[in-house]
């Protein structure tokens, strides 16, 4: 199939945005509780109405410090209930929302503060506010900077409490559908981040087509989401938007290294994040099980969840002795699975990468099915996911209602639909490359199926010729062999070379588990990289990869590196992307090496 589509499911308002959504729940749901926000270590329920008088509060405060209609006001923070609320209150301000990556260098910082025009930035912290004053001689428009673990909500509502309703509803009203709600700049693999114009119709249409495709995950009143994706990325936003939408508690988690404590005392019923969160789920479950001498029982455990999924999807369904199996280790293994993702969620939505066949089904084994999506920056996060109730695991489901996914003559995955971003901002040959008659080329390859479900089978530019000719994709294989609890990253290499290798850095955690069950004393990477034992552990999870490819495509060789890829490193965005140039000029010794006789 070349081209499908799906009937939109929700209709924008003619003339709305996105401050009416926080209107609307007020006046509807006035004590229901829309957020959930921790204070002194304990989750405080937020009505529609008390979040309401925050917004409008804050909202005040941007008008009488000089925030003017279109302006556009920074926003840098780990994610964190101020960062939603200084959101819809610079919507509601008529303003524009510049989202910073709280990672950012301080030439990042200088760049998208200064290519917006940023009038105003709110930061987090002393830190955020330091990388802000660095490059501010390069910021002639930026006027005021408000740290928000200095009270800068407090000090906005103070400043604001002479401003009256009128004036902001009449800021309010002002703002139409088809005007800028944000500029969210790329992550940027290569060269400069672009800025991203996404518009208050472009949250709408994605948003309000997720919430009624995926209704049973939007119950208002019972679910809840746990945000700890960063709000600076536009799957964040998707969350934050959707949630506050549908409405559903929302929750939000700043540091994902206590994500197991906040996710057993927020429970959510749905959990969204990225595949790197649900490895580290399953192969944490698997090391502890193993370091307690119960690694078999896990592995059987593991082997029957994905048995039982895959045979949910045969006519013939799971035989009696594969449902009694499940449900024995339901009882022993599932369950406590489950408990670790908040023991009341039975739905969780991946993105921003693949998830991977064999993680999938062991998710939905265990009866917490993953749900997998795909979307950029330009579509306004997902622009295809698995409906709750037909999901084909292996795809990244069926285009968001409303809009189209075509497949070009060369494989290109081509978008067209309300949800798509109306420009690059200051960037006018960046968007006429990018959009043609409306038509969003993405710069990724894909299939439909027969039923319209999309599979991405890589990325135009990151297509690797080999010596011999042969073109490789190598997300595929990348994403198996990452798959394995040994490995943290793996690039594919071989463009103009003989064959194709691998550079693979190892997951330090796991690697702390493999040497203790060895017998190996010392638990690095320095130490270990050389060993037979590992090399041929890792052998096995290149040889797994190399099942999803042919014979020319497969990794003949591959490298292990005393390093990690990191944001930090400059090897990877922030959203978790390899950069590919960089990784290739910075071990360019280890991939020659690769290829010495």
């Amino acid at each position: 199939m070349r081209e499908f589509s799906l009937p939109a499911l929700y209709e924008v308002p003619a003339g709305g945005n996105l401050a009416d959504i926080v209107r609307r729940n007020a006046a509807r749901h006035p004590d229901v509780a829309v957020l959930g926000r921790k204070v002194d270590g304990v989750w405080r329920e937020v009505t529609a109405t008390a979040f309401l008088a925050e917004v409008t509060a804050v909202a005040k405060g941007l008008l009488a410090s000089g925030v003017g209609p279109g302006d556009r006001v920074g926003l840098m923070s780990r994610t964190r209930y101020e960062w939603t609320l200084a959101d819809f209150a610079i919507w509601m301000a008529g303003a524009v929302t510049v989202p910073v990556y709280e990672t950012s260098s301080e030439e990042q910082v200088r760049w998208i503060l200064g290519d917006s025009g940023a009038v105003a930035c709110l930061v987090e912290s002393g830190e955020h506010a330091r990388s802000v004053e660095a490059v501010r001689e390069g910021l002639p428009a930026l006027k005021q900077v408000w740290r928000l673990d200095e009270d800068a909500i407090g000090a906005l509502g103070t400043a604001g409490a002479g401003v009256p309703d009128s004036a902001l509803d009449e800021r309010a009203a002002a703002v139409s559908a088809d005007d800028p709600a944000t500029i969210v700049y790329t992550s940027g693999t290569t060269g400069r981040p672009k800025g991203c114009v996404l518009t208050h119709r472009n949250f709408f249409a994605e948003c309000g087509n997720v919430v009624e495709r995926l209704k049973p995950l939007f119950r208002t009143g019972e679910c809840s989401v746990l945000l700890f994706l960063p709000v600076a990325h536009v799957f964040g936003r998707l969350v934050e938007v959707a949630a506050l939408m549908a409405p559903i508690k929302l929750g939000h988690a700043p540091d994902v290294k206590h994500l197991t404590e906040e996710l057993s005392a927020f429970r959510p019923t749905m959990v969204l994040g990225v595949p790197r969160v649900f490895e580290k789920v399953y192969n944490g479950a698997r090391a502890q099980a193993r370091a307690g001498g119960k690694g078999r029982v896990f592995d059987r455990a593991a082997d029957t969840a994905i048995a039982y999924s895959r045979a949910q999807d045969a006519p013939q369904g799971p035989s009696l002795g594969l449902r009694l199996r499940h449900k024995l280790f339901d009882k022993l293994v599932y369950a406590k699975l489950r408990a670790v993702l908040g023991g009341r969620g039975e739905y969780a939505i991946s993105g921003g990468a693949p998830l991977g066949e064999r993680l999938g089904h062991f998710f939905r084994g265990i009866g917490f099915t993953v749900l997998e999506g795909y979307g950029l920056t330009e579509s306004c996060a997902a622009t295809a996911f698995n409906p709750w109730d037909r999901q084909k695991i292996g795809t990244v489901g069926q285009p968001l209602p409303g809009s189209v996914v075509r497949i070009a003559d060369d494989g290109e995955v081509l978008l067209h639909g309300e949800h798509l971003f109306t420009r690059y901002w200051n960037n006018e040959a960046a968007t006429a490359e990018a959009l043609t008659d409306g038509w969003f080329h993405t710069g990724d390859l894909g299939t439909l199926d027969a039923d319209g479900y999309l599979a991405i089978t890589g990325r135009k530019k990151e297509i690797i010729v080999t010596a011999g000719g042969k073109n490789v994709a190598p997300a595929v294989i990348e994403d198996r062999i990452r798959g394995n609890a040994l490995v943290a990253e793996c690039m594919v290499v071989g463009d103009g070379r003989p064959f194709v290798g691998a550079l693979l850095t190892l997951d330090e955690e796991f690697l702390a588990h493999w040497a203790k069950d060895h017998g190996r004393p010392e638990a690095t990477v320095a130490a270990l990289r050389e060993d037979p034992a590992l090399l041929a552990a890792l052998q096995e999870a290149v040889d797994e990869g190399n099942l999803a490819v042919s014979k020319a495509e497969s990794v003949r060789k591959f490298r292990v590196l005393d390093t990690q890829f990191t944001e930090e490193s400059g090897h990877l965005t922030p959203s978790l992307k390899l950069k590919r140039s960089v990784v290739t000029k910075d071990f360019a010794e280890e991939i020659e090496a690769l290829y010495r006789k």
